[in-house]
């Protein structure tokens, strides 16, 4: 599912004929709605959504860094809305629907970071409503997280880990292939046997076909061509389409990669709006590596998350 296809669905989508459409084909699956009202009243919502959400991105790829994670992080929350609109006809149900669903800490201590800085997920609001109509995550695996965490789990960040010599994700195979291959030291890390990795990747995986373990790996062909799940510790680099996987056993988290960006944007903005001296020296003196992880985490997430929400919907139409 190339970018181009995802971006021409997006299009595709503007029009409230084509986006009533598809919110009656997606309604028809649902028990106990009604199609044709819910998809009548829905769209106009469902397209400014996409359209508002679509346009924080764009302008904020075009503006300096300062003013970046506000739009981005709104225009996430646009997407995310749409995508729910296909699933909860009836959403909001409520207004506490409409927290954002994660807290960060209220005062920074003198020698703040944002790596070590951390955010709460709380029991109400958008991010645990996504998680769990979205990505079907009713028990998220933490309660609260570090941003270095988080940042050690996207693909596209690894080889700024790889710079400081640490290894934080493992490539192990392809998107839609076959086969997958986990270097022996990951079994030192895990502090396992090969047997019990197999075991631990198992609820994730089509069916293992054979496995074999050699000093430097630990090899597995699968019956059917793999595309990890949203809520799988499976994470794909959107360019190469490489499969990763977490290096270290505490980084071994059934999440969807869409929530870690959220909790990361929603962290970035609470910084940009309510920090300001600190948000500024960043910006400006860049004293530490927070500057360096946090300039490419933007670029990064300012293209991959339309395309991961962009795919949500695609495929949601092509399965119809």
């Amino acid at each position: 599912m190339d970018t181009q296809h995802v971006k021409d669905f997006y299009t595709y989508l503007q029009s409230q004929q084509t986006s009533q459409s598809f919110l009656y084909r997606c309604y028809q699956q649902l028990e106990g709605v009604n199609a044709e009202v819910k998809s009548f009243e829905n769209t106009h919502a469902f397209i400014n959504y996409l359209d508002h959400g679509l346009r924080f991105y764009e302008t904020g790829k075009q503006l300096e860094t300062l003013l970046q994670p506000l739009l981005l992080f709104y225009g996430m929350s646009h997407l995310l809305k749409a995508a729910l609109l296909t699933v909860r006809p009836d959403y909001p149900e409520s207004t506490a629907i409409l927290a954002h669903g994660v807290s960060a800490r209220k005062r920074k201590k003198r020698d703040y970071t944002f790596m070590a800085d951390e955010v709460k997920l709380q029991n109400n609001g958008l991010y645990p409503y996504a998680a769990k109509y979205l990505f079907a995550v009713n028990e998220p695996p933490f309660t609260k997280v570090t941003m270095a965490q988080l940042l050690s789990l996207i693909p596209e960040m690894d080889s700024l880990w790889t710079f400081q010599r640490k290894q934080k994700l493992a490539a192990v195979g392809d998107a839609g292939g076959g086969q997958l291959q986990f270097p022996a030291s990951l079994l030192d890390s895990y502090h396992i046997t090969a047997n019990a990795l197999i075991k631990r990747i198992k609820p994730f995986v089509p069916a293992i076909e054979r496995q074999e373990t050699n000093r430097t790996s630990i090899a597995v062909t699968l019956d059917q061509p793999f595309q990890p799940a949203a809520n799988s510790p499976f994470f794909t680099d959107s360019k190469c389409q490489k499969l990763y996987f977490p290096y270290h056993r505490e980084n071994f988290l059934a999440i969807p990669e869409v929530l870690l960006h959220y909790l990361l944007l929603y962290n970035l903005s609470m910084l940009c709006r309510y920090e300001p001296e600190w948000w500024g020296d960043l910006l400006t003196d860049r004293p530490d590596q927070d500057y360096s992880f946090v300039k490419a985490f933007l670029n990064i997430t300012s293209e991959k998350v339309p395309l991961m929400l962009g795919r949500i919907l695609l495929q949601k139409h092509d399965s119809l």
